[in-house]
């Protein structure tokens, strides 16, 4: 007894294999951002009445640079992951998921560098 539809069986369409993988990284990148965000949140409101230098010089050690790049760069992976499910789930045309598949994912990454690139900036 197969669980295939009759339509997945003529055109010899199964499961892409990587579903899975997907949900898996989704709730991996959400398990690692609640430390982060916890950690993001708690500098930022020790910083809110610090001057410039100090705000300069806090981003400049390694352990908030460091720290600072690891959420950065998991909240956008997760943002285009959560981006990717939508896109699959609401837009119907093939031509049209794909195009938007690929700016969602060409934004993140621009996203992701300049950010990055900003943060070593100031703490190297």
């Amino acid at each position: 007894m197969s669980l295939r539809t009759p339509l997945g069986k003529v055109r010899g369409l199964g499961s892409a294999k990587n579903g899975t993988h997907h949900w898996w990284m989704q709730k991996v990148t959400a398990v690692a951002l609640v430390p982060l965000t916890v950690w993001f949140v708690a500098s930022l409101a020790q910083l809110t009445q610090a001057p410039y230098e100090v705000a300069l010089n806090w981003l400049s050690s390694p352990i908030p640079a460091i720290l600072m790049v690891l959420f950065v760069t998991t909240g956008l992976y997760h943002l285009k992951l959560g981006l990717q499910v939508i896109v699959e789930d609401y837009v119907h045309g093939e031509f049209t998921k794909t195009v938007v598949q690929m700016l969602i994912t060409f934004g993140c990454v621009v996203l992701a560098v300049a950010a990055v690139f900003s943060i070593l900036k100031v703490a190297i």
